[in-house]
């Protein structure tokens, strides 16, 4: 053994204890003498940093410490001899490390006997260590202080890393909030965001989100999303424990923390607040509550934002039934029409293949497929009669009117309420009007919107006729089916007759 090794100081020659818990430091000791890996061992028996206590892995050469490396990538430090299987294994070992392994974060400390093989100075230059230490020179204390400010390092770029991340999961949920198109949505994105975030799996963690008005009472809060729950439960579903929380949180306006729980309280410049409650069965670190503070402002932010889309949304679905019901009233026919027929044509586009979004898109337009007919004239409109060739004239024009009031608008759901205005009287076999088109030259909006409109129209009361039977509406359809109609829109239709009866049935004159 090198007698020179911590010489000037009493030992503590207690062994190593032992320690049940798999909390530790990693430490690799690289050296060729067995004493110094004895003496290393003894030195550090006791030693403990943050509430954790040391576990060593000893390799007597570089080969063997490669071996180590490529195994265990959580060691915290290295205390490398430079000497052993060659003069330079050490520094060979370093580069292996650094280089090829490509691991950074690992605290190098290089212990040498032989500093005259490699010179303080052209090492610490050419090779990305931590320290350089002279065996003469490392004492018992020095070695423990040398310790703690690696160990320190360590923890501060694992940090670090942590932060990191979790911050790039935290971004890559903020996208994912951005695409939701429903607080339902954003919901169920929560949920399964929250572990990502803090790098758990879901099972390992209890997680709810609720919102209320910061005026409200405190028991008014809705929840958003339980685990184990879907989306939007009711409160029942969640513990007492945690709804006492929640109603804390609200009162006091601040942000909670146990060692085991965090609820985030986060208000909102629209009056609203969003809270979150996280917890788990071991404690919580410091990165955990700051990484879940980061996330849960981006709920509220991301609420406040689905919620206004969702305002938006229903104010311009509105906006497309006022619209149609105003057409509709100048016909004396009642706003259950243009409703059927939204529904009726949101049902077809997913029957047909299209997006949910699509087909939301096409209900909220659809109601504009007769705004048009503001400009015919009412002795044409409510003419009772069969009307003449020129009255036919003019009522064809309905349909490019309504494309030209609609089509200037950069609003998608009035772009698609334009084609559907312009298109739902072609024929699939080019009979029709406006412009003659043919089968699939008719935009798929138009094609729909026909089927709903005509399905409607004629089992409804007209100032021109009375209702039709339902088994009349059916078979002038079907014997139309590639004349007037998509045919794979007839198909449809038929075999999912049940739906388009129900919806009928919901929305009576």
């Amino acid at each position: 053994m090198n007698n020179f090794l911590f010489s000037d100081e009493n030992l503590n020659h207690e062994l190593e204890t032992s320690n049940d818990s798999d909390d530790y430091w990693e430490v690799l000791v690289v050296d060729d003498e067995e004493d110094i890996h004895q003496v290393t061992k003894l030195v550090l028996s006791g030693f403990e940093f943050e509430n954790k206590s040391l576990r060593f892995h000893h390799a007597y050469s570089a080969r063997e410490a490669m071996d180590v490396l490529n195994k265990q990538d959580n060691i915290s430090v290295g205390l490398i001899d430079v000497v052993m299987e060659s003069n330079h294994a050490g520094l060979d070992l370093i580069k292996h490390i650094r280089q090829n392994i490509g691991n950074h974060d690992i605290r190098l400390i290089l212990r040498t006997g032989q500093p005259g093989e490699a010179p303080e100075e052209a090492v610490i230059r050419d090779y990305d260590i931590n320290d350089y230490k002279n065996k003469t020179e490392l004492t018992a204390v020095k070695l423990k202080t040398l310790l703690y400010s690696a160990l320190r390092s360590h923890r501060d770029i694992q940090t670090i890393a942590k932060h990191k991340a979790g911050l790039e999961r935290i971004i890559d949920a903020s996208g994912s909030f951005l695409s939701c198109n429903s607080v339902r949505e954003f919901a169920s994105t929560i949920l399964s965001h929250v572990s990502d975030v803090m790098g758990l799996s879901s099972s390992d963690i209890f997680c709810a989100a609720a919102v209320n008005s910061q005026n409200a009472e405190a028991d008014n809060f809705r929840l958003l999303a339980a685990s184990g729950e879907g989306v939007e439960p009711t409160t029942e579903a969640i513990p007492q424990n945690v709804k006492q929380l929640f109603m804390e949180t609200h009162n006091k306006k601040l942000s909670h923390q146990t060692e085991f729980e965090y609820v985030g309280y986060f208000p909102s410049q629209g009056g609203s607040e969003t809270m979150l409650y996280v917890s788990k069965e071991s404690a919580l670190h410091e990165t955990d509550r700051q990484l879940l503070a980061f996330f849960a402002s981006n709920i509220a932010m991301a609420y406040d934002n689905i919620r206004l889309r969702e305002t938006v949304k229903e104010s311009q679905k509105e906006l497309s039934y006022i619209l149609g019901e105003a057409v509709e009233k100048r016909s004396k026919e009642t706003g259950s029409h243009v409703k059927r027929v939204a529904n009726y044509s949101q049902l077809l586009a997913k029957l047909y293949g299209l997006s949910e979004y699509h087909s939301e898109i096409i209900k909220l337009a659809s109601p504009l497929h007769d705004i048009g007919k503001i400009s015919i004239p009412d002795n044409i409109l409510n003419k009772p009669g069969k009307l003449d060739d020129k009255e036919w004239e003019i009522m064809q024009t309905h349909a490019k009117v309504g494309y030209e009031i609609l089509h200037n608008s950069s609003n998608e759901i009035l772009k698609c309420g334009a084609i559907i205005a312009y298109h739902h009287h072609e024929k699939w076999d080019g009979s029709g009007y406006p412009q003659g088109l043919e089968g699939e030259q008719i935009n798929i909006v138009g094609r729909i919107t026909a089927l709903a409109d005509v399905f409607d129209a004629l089992g409804s009361d007209r100032c021109y006729k009375p209702a039709w039977p339902l088994e009349n509406v059916i078979s002038l359809i079907q014997s139309e089916k590639g004349k007037h109609f998509d045919p794979k829109l007839v198909d449809l239709f038929i075999n999912n007759l049940d739906e388009f009866i129900f919806i009928r049935d919901s929305y009576p004159d």
